[in-house]
């Protein structure tokens, strides 16, 4: 190896921590996101390449990691104290009166910040890396949840002492996990789209999201952190004020607000609560209130603490904001997954410095549970200040004639049958091939490199189709023609003749693609390969009833509804036979000849890294020979195919028992089609 690819690692690790924190923390880019992922993905060639060289504090950790079984327990050095809470001016100065009479001094600096409505965490840095993290528990014991942290952007993994005049050994930074608004409503877009349930704010967002076991997921809701000051130290003298110490941690590149202050007696607190408030609603993340601590460190020693709260700190509440309305109608809207959601149209209502005419009501199950009719008098909370959803009914106030609203049997925007399975909520559209409610998603999947694999047809061309009124199901795409392309936007003659060269070659598919890109709920890629396997053809798949379905290998009830529903819409068996029509095909094989497949019904996983071929290239040409590729290793697993640097799937095969290939072996059976004469 040469010394240069250290030196490497070192300096795209530096730049990208770099960069992050002027995007994530400054909010003041200064490259492109095309040259900052060029960085990240030379810095993952890399550590894939030299994986002695991976480190925990790499920016490459932020992705997530495997899922875990459970989060280890934390013993806080200290305890994770609650604040105590004032709602009104009169206890405010209540509290400003104990303090300045239990310090014996005319007035106090106080040091204040908003109050983040976020998840609290504390972070442990020995030698400025970023070992540990734990959420506040009880306020002694946490949870580890180190690995989702690690996720979590402007959270530094190495802490910058370059303006210090010595590192620090170790630290404890306390903090709030949160999600800022933006992401927040992104989510629960997401959500909407895929029918699963909504987050009602976005302090529950960042909490279900940092407590996943699951860290790939947490990589991929966007949280962010912010310190409120600093824990345990060692080796290291902070400044003795708290205003000073939250200036020392954005030295080191810790996140801290930018709201901050020290303010002069009560006058200063109830100033910058008025001033706050003013603001609360044009800051990026959701905040209930403000906190009031005493600046100076020696005062809060000599303040203490009362139970389990300090009495140097205080918390002013923001009052709820909710208002009183009426619900004018109640309707439903369809998502780009063809979940149905129903929506409350409201008497207009100025709530949390916006006017409100819609609600959301989630799901069937919600509407129900809280007996909203059309014509009552509800409470409408605007939930994390973004989303605003009926919290109550005024029954009190019910009229005589209040309907009630019950969910349509077929979908509002194209009239197919729409279903809902025993383990959801949730109301579904059976028209996903042609519902124009889904129309975008439909062809986006179609056209996936995994499905039909059109390349060139993403997100914006395919909005400029349906606008223009050019697509309505995926059968359309077959009949562009390059007089029509080259008129789009940013297209050009070059460009619509490559689309159409794309489209031409996708004709020529397999069955599994062409399941798979049909877009019917609940059928991955995984499960559109064993029903072409043991169907054969789509006569066979299309003509099976649930109970014959269900004897495809890990297809059950659900599946298999899903699959009959998506069949009984008629619209969907006529943009098939279009498709077919114009030309897309594949090899069609008797159900006999699947059978005599040399790996027919042989289960293999992969595991390392081949030199020979990829990863997919070598789990098609296993399925060409009529093999199921899964990706854990179980008693149902006949071979493991272990590459460079196999993991801990090649020491389960062998505590199995289980034949493991090298990629020799391997070769030699895809080559053959048949099994070495010694496996190890």
């Amino acid at each position: 190896m040469s010394e240069l690819v250290p030196q490497r690692i070192a300096h795209l690790r530096g730049e990208i921590e770099r960069h992050n924190y002027q995007y994530h923390t400054l909010d003041a880019p200064l490259i492109t996101d095309a040259e900052f992922d060029a960085m990240f993905r030379e810095l993952q060639t890399l550590e894939t390449q030299y994986p002695s060289l991976a480190t925990p504090d790499s920016p490459s950790q932020r992705i997530g990691a495997a899922p875990l079984l459970s989060f280890a327990k934390v013993v806080h050095r200290s305890p994770m104290l609650s604040l105590s809470n004032a709602f009104n001016e009169e206890e405010v100065r209540a509290f400003d009166t104990r303090t300045r009479e239990a310090l014996g001094v005319a007035e106090v600096d106080y040091s204040v910040e908003p109050k983040f409505d976020g998840l609290a965490v504390t972070l442990t840095y020995r030698d400025g890396i970023f070992v540990q993290g734990a959420t506040r528990g009880d306020g002694e014991v946490g949870e580890d949840v180190t690995q989702n942290l690690r996720t979590i952007r402007n959270l530094p993994l190495r802490l910058d002492s370059g303006r210090l005049a010595k590192p620090i050994p170790f630290i404890e930074i306390r903090g709030e996990v949160l999600m800022f608004k933006v992401d927040f409503i992104a989510l629960n877009l997401e959500q909407a789209d895929k029918g699963d349930k909504l987050f009602a704010n976005p302090r529950n967002a960042a909490a279900g999201s940092l407590r996943q076991l699951n860290s790939r997921i947490t990589s991929s809701r966007h949280l962010s952190f912010l310190a409120y000051g600093a824990g345990a130290v060692e080796g290291f003298i902070l400044p003795d004020t708290h205003a000073e110490q939250l200036e020392c941690l954005q030295k080191i590149s810790v996140p801290v607000p930018q709201e901050r202050r020290v303010v002069h007696g009560v006058d200063g607190l109830l100033a910058y609560y008025r001033e706050i408030g003013e603001l609360r609603h044009k800051l990026p993340y959701e905040i209930d209130g403000v906190v009031y601590k005493v600046n100076n460190i020696s005062q809060q020693s000599k303040l203490g603490y009362v139970s389990r709260a300090p009495r140097f700190a205080l918390a002013h509440k923001f009052p709820a904001e909710e208002a009183l309305t009426t619900v004018l109608d109640i309707e439903v809207q369809v998502g780009r997954t063809g979940a149905l959601t129903p929506v409350a149209r409201l008497a207009p209502v100025f709530v949390g410095g916006v006017t409100v005419t819609n609600a959301t009501l989630h799901n069937e199950e919600e509407l129900r549970r809280k007996d909203i009719r059309i014509g009552d008098t509800v409470s409408v909370r605007r939930a994390g200040d973004v989303i605003p959803e009926v919290a109550r009914v005024l029954l009190e106030r019910r009229p005589v004639d209040a309907r009630e609203f019950n969910m349509p049997r077929t979908c509002p925007v194209c009239g197919a049958h729409v279903s809902k399975q025993p383990d959801e909520a949730i109301w579904r559209c059976s028209g996903g091939l042609f519902c124009p409610a889904q129309r975008k998603q439909a062809l986006l999947h179609f056209a996936n490199r995994r499905a039909l694999d059109i390349e060139g047809l993403g997100d914006k061309l395919v909005d400029q189709l349906v606008e223009q009124q050019l697509v309505h199901t995926p059968a359309d795409l077959y009949k562009l023609n390059l007089r029509a392309l080259a008129q789009l936007e940013r297209m050009g003659e070059k460009s619509a003749q490559n689309l159409l060269d794309a489209i031409e070659h996708s004709k020529q598919t397999t069955l599994a693609r062409f399941i798979y890109a049909l877009g019917i709920r609940n059928v991955g890629e995984a499960t559109a390969k064993e029903l072409a396997r043991h169907f054969a053809t789509l006569d066979n798949f299309m003509a099976a009833d649930e109970t014959r379905l269900q004897l495809v290998p890990d297809i059950g009830p659900i599946v298999a509804q899903s699959i009959s529903t998506f069949f009984a819409e008629p619209h969907n068996i006529e943009v098939i036979t279009q498709l077919h029509a114009a030309g897309v095909q594949w090899p069609e094989q008797a159900e006999k000849a699947v059978q005599l497949l040399p790996l027919n019904a042989k289960v293999f996983v992969l595991t390392g890294t081949l030199a020979s071929m990829s990863r997919d290239e070598a789990k098609s040409r296993l399925e060409t020979l009529g093999a199921r590729v899964t990706g854990s290793v179980s008693q149902k697993t006949d071979y493991v195919v272990a590459g460079a640097e196999a993991g801990t799937k090649l020491g389960k095969a062998q505590q199995l028992n289980i034949a493991v290939l090298d990629e020799q072996q391997f070769l030699q059976l895809l080559n053959t089609n048949e099994m070495p004469s010694a496996v190890g």
